[in-house]
């Protein structure tokens, strides 16, 4: 019987991978500082039945050494103690030292991202040791080489991980938190490196029948690892959550106070882990991870995919265990080979999922047209001329340019309304530029005609051709109909602000986008509002810049 040494056996995630092991057929040898926990956490684990092999070992994870790994007879040593924020691997290097396998369950981005410096020795050795066994960033990478499988490009990528109220937040959870939250965080946004503060955003995002829930910005090895392994063109982001919102609000307001008063909130970790105890009957018990990609397929079209987990209650603090569980089962099947690496592009995504069985787990994974209007028109988009479709389609940011003519407003009041919305004024032929920033839920459109810029944004994609676009305060319902070849738009309704207006005081629109001779894209549009007459015309051709 293959043995599996389990440092942090007591811990949150710890606990859950001995359970695993133990169902899997392993022993499982607990380690901890003091022998008296150590041994009541064996007899917990045990249950009071005979069968599972538990053993205890006394070890002090700061001074441990290779003889000491070597004589508790395990085979594979597996650290879930953390946190790895800043930490040594000391273990590691160890169980190296020792001739054992290894694995943890990292989630420090600088601890992963040096481990590598170990392979050397790994591989002299003959051992297998793995980082990053967890949640992040194994399972993460694990789902997003399934979903990008053979797609030409990707834009951007993302993963976001919420626990359920109710789940347990041990000390070194909070503590790891604490580490991050409000500093300054490396991320990779807007085709380059910046740097923003830990937690911040707040974001919203849809993870199934757990709901949409709000998350920020959370400091993981995948902000390195999901850039340099995907090469995203425009972002790469790892997000976090907290239920119930006003758990996740607190945090967010906690990372602003460290960023405005520059203190050390570690201290206030035992206080943080009462607090979140507290407040978790207001919020959802279900945990939920979401991971999506948006790039271009292998037909050459804009795609996006999104995979989603929810975990029952009670079962989500499983999730993180399940990598190294699977990850330990590869290499004592000897199909992992040796050398110190994170664990990326080691294991098959139904390796994990095998193991989320006994959980009753549910994944699902959706994919879709990465392009809004590809979403509203269905098939009949691919009937579009290739220029059309590449405008709309072109996912990120794309730049276009070529030459424009506007007519400007018929009267006071429609300059007027014109100058509110940001429409042009009057210009004869000059050069015109569009920027489409598309991240598949929406397209925004910054135009400069000759001197002078104005934006709108397209959203809301529904079936039969129906878009919004909102230029300033106004927002129109459109209805995209294809027509021998060209692109119609037609207004169905229309609002300022929230408040919708009555249909017969909507702008009516007469606009095409239809290919010329030369094969350019070609646009015709004229927006006009009753009474008050014509508010702009703009018309022109557009070729992909570079």
């Amino acid at each position: 019987m293959t043995r599996v040494l389990v440092v942090g056996a007591g811990g949150v995630f710890g606990s859950r991978l001995c359970e695993g092991l133990l169902r899997s057929g392993y022993g499982v040898v607990v380690a901890g500082r003091s022998l008296d926990r150590a041994e009541a956490v064996a007899a917990r684990l045990r249950g009071g039945a005979p069968g599972p092999v538990v053993e205890v070992a006394a070890l002090d994870t700061a001074t441990v050494t290779a003889e000491a790994l070597k004589a508790t007879g395990a085979a594979i040593v597996a650290d879930a103690a953390g946190p790895f924020q800043g930490a040594e691997p000391t273990v590691a290097r160890a169980a190296i030292a020792a001739g054992l396998h290894y694995v943890d369950l990292a989630d420090g981005r600088d601890f992963v991202a040096s481990f590598s410096a170990l392979d050397e020795a790994a591989k002299a050795a003959g051992v297998v040791a793995l980082s990053g066994c967890s949640s992040t960033p194994a399972l993460s990478n694990t789902v997003l080489d399934r979903l990008t499988a053979g797609w030409r490009e990707i834009v951007s990528v993302e993963a976001a991980i919420s626990p359920g109220a109710r789940a347990p937040r041990g000390l070194s959870v909070m503590r790891a938190i604490l580490s991050w939250i409000g500093r300054p965080v490396r991320v990779f946004e807007n085709a380059g490196w910046t740097v923003r503060p830990g937690w911040g955003g707040l974001y919203r995002r849809d993870f199934g029948r757990a709901g949409r829930r709000r998350v920020s910005l959370c400091e993981t090895p995948d902000l390195d690892l999901l850039q340099t392994r995907f090469q995203p063109r425009q972002r790469a982001l790892f997000l976090a959550g907290l239920e119930p919102w006003p758990a996740h609000l607190g945090a967010w307001l906690l990372g602003g106070l460290v960023r405005l008063l520059r203190f050390d909130p570690l201290p206030l970790a035992r206080l943080l882990v009462r607090l979140s105890g507290w407040a978790a009957p207001l919020g959802s018990d279900r945990g939920a991870m979401r991971v999506e990609a948006y790039g271009v397929d292998g037909e050459g079209r804009a795609a996006r995919a999104v995979w989603r987990l929810v975990a029952e209650p009670g079962e989500g603090p499983v999730t993180p265990s399940l990598p190294a569980l699977a990850a330990i089962k590869a290499i004592a099947a000897g199909r992992v080979g040796s050398g110190a690496r994170p664990c990326v592009g080691v294991l098959a995504l139904e390796d994990i999922v095998a193991e989320m069985a006994p959980h009753g787990l549910e994944t699902e994974t959706i994919a879709e047209r990465g392009a809004i209007y590809a979403r509203a028109i269905g098939p009949a988009f691919d009937t579009l001329p290739v220029a059309i479709r590449a405008l709309h389609e072109t996912p990120g940011r794309s730049v276009w340019r070529g030459e424009a003519t506007t007519e400007g407003a018929t009267g006071p009041l429609a300059a007027f309304v014109a100058a509110v919305v940001g429409f042009p004024k009057a210009q004869a032929a000059c050069p015109a530029e569009v920027t489409i920033d598309a991240d598949g839920d929406r397209s925004v459109w910054r135009r400069r005609i000759g001197g002078h810029a104005f934006a709108s944004v397209l959203s809301a994609p529904r079936v039969g051709g129906r878009v919004c676009e909102r230029f300033g305060p106004l927002s129109m319902e459109l209805r995209l109909v294809p027509e021998a070849g060209r692109l119609v738009y037609r207004v169905e309704g229309w609002r300022v602000g929230p408040i919708p207006l009555p249909r017969a005081l909507a702008p009516s629109t007469r606009a095409h986008e239809e290919v010329d001779a030369q094969g350019r894209f070609v646009f015709d549009v004229e927006i006009s509002a009753p009474l008050i007459g014509r508010l702009v015309r703009y018309r022109g051709w557009l070729v992909r810049g570079r």
